[in-house]
């Protein structure tokens, strides 16, 4: 780990660690013990300009590439990220406070499972193709990209953005958040392992105000592919708009759990399975499942349930093994989390478990209880915000059509999850659901699938062919006949 954090104030650009113009530096702290790990470099304009040159150099190689030299890169970055597996772990669990387990099946994970979904799609998208009016349609990459990611899920959405760039024949620039430096280094590592050429993949750090801002505005970026909050998003669009930029969005969500009485007896296994889904990763995933909307006839029962399995939710050092989660990312979400929870009460939601205040023994650190209300009305802050931590809001409907009503009831639309003993009304509702993703029974999304949402969630895909397609154009070629 000393290695990584010997790196935290330096900068990849072009092949090369380099030191950065900016003289900024922000704490790396460890947000289960609060322990002060080193000082990241925080980068400006001008670092950001010295990475994009280096972009734009070697995209003029990069992009005439063959496709075969591109998935052997691919197929190097996955092995080498196998044998890493427990280094991508670890440095996970130092930046965000994810517990090893969960940061090593699941987590790092999403290093090797999001490359054999890419390198699938790349095997099965034609670059070149003869439409059926005898024309030829040509994917070429779009240029230079500026990627920028948040801290909830380092790893995951560095890999869902930078290989699909590396795979068209792009060349990018990533400004993961300054939050999570140590994933960001050791990724840079496996690529320049792998042989990533210079100035094909750069880093800078910094946040997004400064160093995302001025890659949203660069001319000489074609693409920008933002991770983050609905606030974030709005302004990258924004600053993207006077060069027309290609943009791609991962927003927000404020997902519904719809629980039918037709459950029958998978009711309770399946109401626990929703509850650790929504604290999976200490409540901190843009999908998470924060909204359980119950049919009346077993709202009674899920409630008990629900407040059950909350209170049995452990809490431990995210060293330790287990099926447990850990502490939230900082100490400035913990004070919003803390405030959501109390704006939850203040409102008169019913706590059935948790409430505000850190676990019990947990004096340093940033911790929040697992916490669940129920009786959560429309017109309450916590129905419609997203708290982004270990906090779940449960509600009552009558009958299907208000399900339907209340689950779509949001600005947000990234994911839906549905729980039932009848298939049919499974297909039925997922259909009326305005959510780009419907989980039913608990059934998650698999590697090479595209993830991405509705409305103020987003736009674009990651993941599989779809992810590829949006680092690409399309060039039409119309040559004579006869």
């Amino acid at each position: 780990m000393q290695n990584l954090l010997d790196k935290v104030n330096k900068f990849y650009i072009g092949g090369e660690w380099v030191a950065p113009l900016s003289d900024a530096r922000f704490p790396v702290i460890d947000p289960a013990t609060e322990e002060v790990l080193g000082a990241v470099a925080m980068g400006n304009a001008e670092d950001a300009n010295r990475a994009v040159a280096a972009a734009v150099a070697a995209f003029e190689t990069f992009s005439v590439t063959p496709k075969p030299e591109r998935i052997a890169l691919i197929e190097r970055i996955r092995d080498i990220s196998v044998r890493r597996i427990e280094d991508i772990a670890q440095a996970i669990m130092r930046d965000v406070g994810a517990p090893i387990t969960f940061a090593r099946e699941v987590q790092a994970d999403t290093a090797v499972g999001h490359a054999e979904g890419l390198l699938h799609a790349m095997r099965e998208q034609a670059e070149r193709e003869t439409l059926w009016n005898g024309d030829i349609l040509l994917r070429e990459p779009i240029g230079v990209c500026g990627l920028i990611t948040p801290w909830n899920w380092p790893i995951n959405q560095i890999v869902l953005k930078v290989l699909p760039a590396i795979a068209a024949g792009c060349t990018c620039v990533l400004k993961p958040s300054e939050y999570t430096p140590l994933s960001t280094i050791l990724y840079a590592e496996i690529l320049e392992e792998a042989g990533v050429p210079p100035g094909v993949f750069n880093v800078i750090q910094g946040d997004g105000p400064t160093a995302g801002a001025a890659l949203s505005r660069h001319p000489d970026i074609a693409m920008m592919s933002f991770t983050g909050s609905t606030r974030g998003g709005t302004a990258v669009t924004k600053d993207a708009a006077d060069t027309v930029k290609r943009v791609t969005l991962e927003l927000g969500g404020k997902s519904p759990n719809l629980v039918f009485a037709d459950c029958g007896p998978d009711l309770e296994r399946l109401v626990r399975k929703g509850v650790a889904e929504c604290f999976l990763n200490s409540g901190q995933s843009c999908d998470a499942p924060t909204r359980m909307l119950v049919e009346e006839s077993v709202y009674a029962e899920v409630c008990e349930i629900a407040a059950d399995a909350a209170r049995n939710t452990r809490l431990d050092d995210p060293a330790k093994e287990g099926e447990h989660i850990g502490p939230l990312f900082s100490e400035m979400h913990e004070t919003r989390v803390q405030a959501l929870i109390e704006k939850g009460v203040a409102e008169g939601a019913r706590l059935l478990a948790g409430g505000p205040g850190r676990p019990e023994g947990r004096n340093r650190g940033y911790w929040a209880r697992p916490t669940v209300f129920a009786d959560v009305t429309p017109d309450m802050t916590i129905y419609r915000q997203e708290v982004f931590g270990p906090v779940l809001a449960l509600s009552p409907f009558a009958d299907e059509a208000q399900a339907i009503a209340m689950a779509n009831d949001t600005p947000y639309g990234l994911a839906a999850y549905l729980q039932t003993g009848d298939m049919g009304r499974a297909e039925r509702v997922a259909a009326r659901l305005r959510a780009g993703a419907v989980h039913v029974n608990g059934t998650g999304m698999q590697y090479g699938t595209p993830f991405g949402g509705y409305r103020q969630s987003g736009n674009g895909r990651e993941g599989g062919l779809e992810g590829l397609q949006d680092y690409q154009e399309i060039k039409t070629l119309h040559l004579p006949r006869g």
